[in-house]
């Protein structure tokens, strides 16, 4: 192990650790939380996985880590079918976070009338060849400009259609198709694109069967607060806007909230709508 390899000494001792070339992006925190928590700059083990679900979790938390530093110091064989991982019917959490998003998660959607890449990971064999026996990628759903990563490969790969929002269009000249104005737009049956402008000029959710939200860096659950939540440190264009845009939301029926940077949790819709309208009445009052 190399000295930039190290453990980061606040590690809880024992066989897993997260070393020193930890970005602090919070993609292991998401997966494993309570297991890995942040401290001094970056992701560290609080504990040492105590069960099985626990030790499943830490492997997630290695696959999704962008900068491979979830580790262990045991040689144990890594178990399968850890990626994509199934958060509801037919909603995939595909883990392999890449570098170039700084660590957002991306989501894969199968529907008999075409699946969905929503953001992107990093380009893996592994996806690959899961989302072709899953029937290949009709659409990639961009939620904004910073979460693209190898959305042109996959594309490519499964000449896909690539949708962004006309504000952050630049940032993706392979795009398709691009999402103009603020009012929803129904791109297909089951899925809604909201724009929601404020992390970016150009962010956009989008809504599947009225019941799961892709957030993207507009919403995310924080299992440190137990609620859901909105970065203003990381709004990049309008935190007004941003308000705005989390008010509108709470217009809207779902259940679980998908987040590209942040926690992802499911809730009754009511607890959302009760959450957004705090949000967005405490930040205006800022």
């Amino acid at each position: 192990m190399t000295d930039s390899r190290k453990p980061h000494r606040a590690n809880a001792s024992g066989d897993w650790f997260v070393d020193t070339e930890c970005i602090d992006c919070g993609a292991s925190c998401n997966v494993a939380p309570g297991l890995i928590v942040r401290s001094g700059g970056q992701s560290v083990f609080a504990r040492q996985p105590a069960t099985p679900e626990e030790e499943t979790a830490a492997w997630r938390a290695a696959l999704v880590c962008p900068t491979a530093s979830v580790r262990r110091r045991s040689k144990r064989k890594r178990p399968g079918g850890l990626y994509p991982h199934e958060l509801g019917a037919g909603v995939y959490r595909c883990g392999y976070n890449s570098r170039d998003s700084f660590g957002a998660h991306s989501y894969f959607v199968v529907r008999d009338s075409g699946n969905f890449l929503i953001d992107s990971p990093r380009y893996t064999r592994t996806l690959v060849d899961f989302f072709e026996e899953a029937g290949g990628i009709t659409d990639v759903l961009l939620t904004h400009r910073d979460d693209i990563a190898a959305a042109d490969r996959y594309a490519a790969k499964f000449s896909a259609r690539v949708w962004i929002h006309e504000h952050d269009a630049e940032a993706a000249p392979f795009a398709t198709d691009l999402l103009r104005g603020t009012e929803p737009i129904e791109l297909y049956s089951a899925i809604l694109a909201i724009p929601t402008p404020g992390h970016t000029r150009g962010s956009v959710c989008y809504l599947l069967d009225s019941e799961y939200l892709f957030t993207g860096d507009s919403l995310a659950w924080s299992f440190e607060r137990n609620r859901l939540h909105a970065h203003r440190d990381y709004c990049w264009y309008s935190w007004a806007a941003q308000t705005r845009s989390l008010a509108r939301l709470a217009t809207f029926d779902f259940a679980y909230v998908l987040a590209g940077h942040g926690g992802s949790q499911r809730l009754d819709v009511a607890t959302i709508k009760a959450q957004l309208r705090a949000i967005a009445r405490k930040r205006r009052k800022r």
